[in-house]
């Protein structure tokens, strides 16, 4: 390999977020539970975000959103300011959630650093994202901030024609083999995945991955045997 960037996905690969999101959801199906059950309320607010992930795009905002829209149509319009008043007060404790850095991130990043040109390539708000790799105090040993609208192939392409490289010195390491591992493959670079104990529903595929470029590796730090041969 004659690789030059070495990008991470930011969410449940640098630090903690699903789990986050899932816990919100929690206490929106509680919130709720006059109306439906948990299991259906919960499909009720999937089926809205995929519906409105056009539109909003990925993040905390556009969650808040679509929370909003979901109470709205389970509740027939019915629902009053205090619960509209509750989702957002959930969406903005989801916003200012503690950073936790996840095990072997940082040891990974000392390491490589010098070595690569490190990147983070992520979706979701810009300005949360931002905000999160600020706190997490992990920016400076980041060349450059990717904050994509969505991660297709399209999207990593423009990406590499903005570092000005060819795909093969291109390593992508990531949670989601959705999104992280299948479209850079695509266009001809390195993935590794790194599963997280808990996947976002719309980021799971239901087929396996083979592939010349393609790694599977239980922890993160597990990517320097690779790296740094």
């Amino acid at each position: 390999m004659n690789l030059k960037v070495i990008a991470f996905d930011a969410d449940d690969t640098l630090f903690v977020n699903e789990p986050y999101f899932q816990e919100t959801e929690e206490k929106f199906c509680a919130l709720m539970s006059n109306y439906l059950s948990h299991h259906t309320l919960s499909q009720e607010l999937f089926k809205t975000e995929i519906a409105n992930l056009d539109l909003y795009g990925y993040g905390i905002k556009g969650y808040i959103l679509s929370m909003i829209e979901a109470a709205m149509k389970i509740s027939n319009n019915t629902i009053s300011i205090e619960i509209v008043e509750k989702i957002i007060e959930y969406g903005k404790e989801l916003l200012q959630k503690p950073i936790e850095i996840l095990d072997g991130v940082e040891e990974t990043l000392e390491a490589l650093k010098g070595k690569y040109k490190l990147i983070v390539a992520t979706k979701g708000d810009l300005k949360d994202q931002q905000s999160k790799l600020h706190r997490s105090g992990l920016g400076h040993y980041f060349h450059h901030i990717e904050v994509m609208s969505d991660k297709q192939e399209i999207n990593y392409q423009k990406l590499l024609n903005r570092l000005e490289i060819e795909p093969n010195e291109f390593f992508m390491i990531g949670n989601s083999l959705k999104s992280d591992v299948l479209p850079v493959l695509g266009i001809g670079g390195y993935a590794v995945h790194i599963p997280f104990h808990t996947t976002w529903e719309h980021e799971k595929i239901n087929h396996t991955v083979e592939h010349p470029n393609f790694y599977t590796m239980e922890k993160i730090s597990d990517v320097l045997e690779i790296l740094l041969k």
